[in-house]
């Protein structure tokens, strides 16, 4: 039976029974708490968790490439499976690129970005308060002094900003929209996009053509795109994948 662990916390995708979960927690030091998430929902992609055993404290500290991300599990999304896809995106940057990081949550991508590479200026994008919260206390912890934490729609703020990127990351899939509007918008000739979906095997191929009718929907903007890969990040479901698109704007 799977699960992840974020801090000091087992997370269940499967109902468990409490004598196995009692079981798991004797084995494990460092797992104190062992929950059951339940679907996710909202725009705010809240877990729906069911508290099994240990523990009821859901305010943790998680470890990852060389990070501190302080969170409440409940409060916030997060998933420890996308750790390799933000260490493999930081690997990609190069020294001096302004990066845009949308929909980032506790800011995990922005601060592996922040560790891993030499990034200039990090700015992330998240519209919930308490995740934006956590955000800025996660950037102080790891002292980092070019990560800046934004609050807010990236509907509302990205008109608003006078910069453009070099990279921006867009790792939330399954939007009713695609917001690829709103990258076009703070991007330039050369900006690199790294896109996340979640599709079927069958779709994947389709991924290109749905980037490019976006790009040309952006009358103002007018950008031409060339994919410069597609990624299978991690299953999700039989034959279901979060999918990673990088493409650069010609």
């Amino acid at each position: 039976m799977s699960y992840d662990i974020i801090g000091h916390m087992a997370i269940f995708q499967a109902p468990i029974e409490k004598k196995k979960a009692v079981a798991i927690l004797k084995k494990h030091n460092n797992i104190k708490a062992i929950y059951y998430r339940g679907k996710i929902k909202g725009r705010l992609r809240l877990p729906q968790l069911k508290w099994i055993v240990g523990t009821r404290r859901t305010e943790t500290i998680h470890r990852e490439n060389g990070c501190i991300m302080k969170l409440d599990i409940k409060r916030c999304f997060f998933s420890p499976r996308l750790g390799c896809d933000r260490l493999e995106i930081a690997k990609k940057i190069k020294a001096g690129e302004k990066v845009l990081v949308m929909f980032s949550g506790i800011a995990p991508y922005g601060l592996v970005i922040a560790k891993k590479s030499k990034a200039k200026e990090i700015y992330c994008i998240e519209i919930s308060r308490i995740a934006s919260k956590y955000a800025i206390e996660n950037v102080k912890l790891n002292k980092l002094n070019n990560v800046k934490i934004i609050q807010g729609d990236v509907k509302r703020i990205i008109p608003k900003l006078k910069i453009k990127f070099d990279r921006i990351i867009m790792a939330r899939p399954q939007l009713k929209e695609t917001f690829l509007k709103w990258a076009f918008m703070v991007s330039k000739k050369d900006t690199i996009i790294h896109f996340h979906d979640f599709l079927k095997e069958q779709d994947i191929k389709s991924v290109k053509e749905k980037i490019e009718i976006e790009a040309k929907k952006a009358r103002k903007t007018k950008k031409k795109i060339k994919i410069l890969g597609i990624k299978k990040v991690r299953e999700i479901a039989p034959y279901k994948y979060n999918i990673r698109v990088d493409f650069k704007i010609k």
